[in-house]
């Protein structure tokens, strides 16, 4: 049954269809086959319907829009002005400002895609300018954005969460360390790069403008203190956060700047609500999806032909990074995350491996795959925003490829980077 349902799985991805329908038709199929027939479909229907009724998702749509808020107004611009006159007049300093600037707007925003567009667009031009390559532009714009999958808030988090029962509030708190890791070795990759290329410095900017940009940038600056702040300081859940980025985002943007018009919350709202209905789509599907496989023992059989069942805690967690990984490179990540937690889930309870550190990995590893070749989401978010072939989307991945599964094994051997600061927070 397996074999069929991932046949016709990968045979409808290749045919082009959206994934939803492969994953739908897999599940049905599925489902036929292990209940003879459609005289129970009322079950698979409660499932689906099960997978979208926890409350810790109406987050998802909350962010998306107050991401969406953001990415039409002036929050972008400001927090790269920010950074760009503090760390512009070094040398790498505008790739290294490309990569913080990702870093902020990902702790804003919480979507790769509107980091993409929301830093990407401004900056390519005056990287380009300065005399970086394209192909090392592209490249540092792409795998910088994946950094929002792990700085909360995280939708990727929040989907791992509900699907795996942990607490949403302490992935958010333990992506931090992780997202700040990558950033440092993307800023000496890039100063790297500068020296070896002899990439030329910007102008430096007096403590006035920097003052002034602090003071521009202050408001954008609100939002991971209100999200990490107030899930620390217990004033509100993971949430209830989501919730108040949203109003703070519209007041933010329509009040404050006056960036945006009444007239745009139409587009705005339209946008929202059509990403939410795919997500939320997969997430029923793939709900009803790892209720057929788990209910068949399909997880169990896997993790037992690998002989995953048979390792410890540190070859589950190699196994888990390059299942992902993999996965990531060909499918959406919210599939991937919805497909292969419960199918790793068994081996994870059994090794006592905390669900945590699991859940960073793995959304570090769907941060990975999705600016992977052939078929990572975020090349072709770029090459749509950009209008740049895919050969040159690509050609500059590999370093930053290397660096983020190098950051995966440093977690792999001292977990404290990711729970540290969970620790902390949560300590009894």
């Amino acid at each position: 049954m397996a074999t069929i349902m991932m046949i016709v799985m990968i045979g409808l991805l290749l045919l082009g269809f959206p994934m939803m329908i492969p994953l739908t038709t897999a599940a049905v199929i599925g489902f036929v086959m292990m209940f003879d027939g459609f005289g129970q479909m009322g079950t698979f229907i409660q499932q689906m319907m099960g997978g979208i009724r926890p409350a810790s998702l109406i987050a998802v749509p909350m962010f998306i829009l107050a991401a969406d808020i953001m990415t039409r107004g002036q929050s972008a611009d400001r927090l790269i002005n920010m950074v760009m006159a503090f760390i512009g007049h070094i040398k790498g300093g505008l790739a290294i400002s490309t990569a913080t600037s990702c870093t902020l707007f990902g702790a804003v925003s919480g979507s790769t895609q509107a980091t993409v567009v929301a830093v990407g667009s401004p900056l390519r031009p005056k990287m380009l300018k300065a005399g970086y390559s394209d192909p090392f532009t592209l490249a540092l714009i792409i795998n910088a954005s994946d950094i929002a999958f792990l700085i909360p808030p995280s939708i990727g988090m929040i989907i791992y969460g509900v699907i795996s029962e942990t607490s949403i509030a302490e992935l958010f708190i333990a992506g931090i360390g992780p997202g700040i890791l990558i950033l440092f070795m993307f800023s000496i990759y890039c100063l790297i790069y500068a020296y070896k290329n002899d990439v030329p410095t910007e102008a430096k900017a007096s403590w006035k403008e920097r003052a002034m940009s602090v003071r521009d940038a202050s408001w954008p600056l609100m939002f991971p203190v209100i999200i990490v702040g107030g899930i620390y300081g217990g004033i509100f859940s993971p949430t209830e956060a989501a919730a108040v980025c949203v109003l703070y985002a519209f007041l933010l943007e329509f009040v404050v700047f006056r960036s945006l018009k009444l007239n745009d919350i139409y587009k705005i709202a339209k946008s929202t609500g059509l990403i939410t209905a795919v997500v939320f789509i997969l997430v029923a599907v793939g709900n009803g999806f790892s209720w057929i496989i788990s209910f068949a023992q399909i997880p169990q059989a896997i993790l037992e032909a690998v002989g995953v069942n048979e390792a410890g805690p540190v070859g589950v967690l190699i196994a888990i990074c390059v299942a992902f990984f993999i996965a990531c490179m060909f499918v959406d990540p919210i599939v991937v995350i919805l497909v292969l937690t419960p199918i790793f889930a068994p081996a994870i309870q059994a090794t006592g491996l905390d669900p945590v550190l699991v859940g960073v990995l793995i959304t570090l590893q769907v941060a990975i795959g999705s600016a992977t070749p052939p078929f990572g989401c975020d090349i072709f978010t770029a090459i749509a925003i950009f209008k740049r072939p895919y050969m040159e989307v690509i050609r500059g991945t590999p370093p930053f490829i290397f660096m983020l599964v190098a950051a995966a094994g440093l977690i792999i051997a001292f977990p404290d980077i990711a729970l540290f600061l969970r620790d902390i927070a949560f300590r009894d």
